[in-house]
């Protein structure tokens, strides 16, 4: 049997893990919605790529972290 300690560890590391990827998500999502409008003065096409990045990151990456990292029952 594994340690409960290092066990504990590990999901922590793993939860702190996909909220940081959720959090650059919304970061990401927000960004690009400013360049859309034109509040940021870069290329509407890097705002385009910000959304689908900040997209993938909110709702797509941490369904795939959590469906790797899921526990295997006994």
């Amino acid at each position: 049997m594994s340690d409960p300690t290092v066990d504990e560890n590990v999901a922590k590391t793993r939860f702190l893990i996909i909220s940081l990827t959720r959090v650059f998500g919304v970061f990401a999502l927000m960004l690009g919605i400013l360049v859309v409008l034109g509040k940021v003065d870069w290329p509407p096409i890097v705002g385009y790529v910000l959304l689908v990045v900040g997209v993938a990151d909110f709702l797509i990456i941490p369904q795939f972290l959590t469906k790797k990292w899921r526990s295997n029952p006994e």
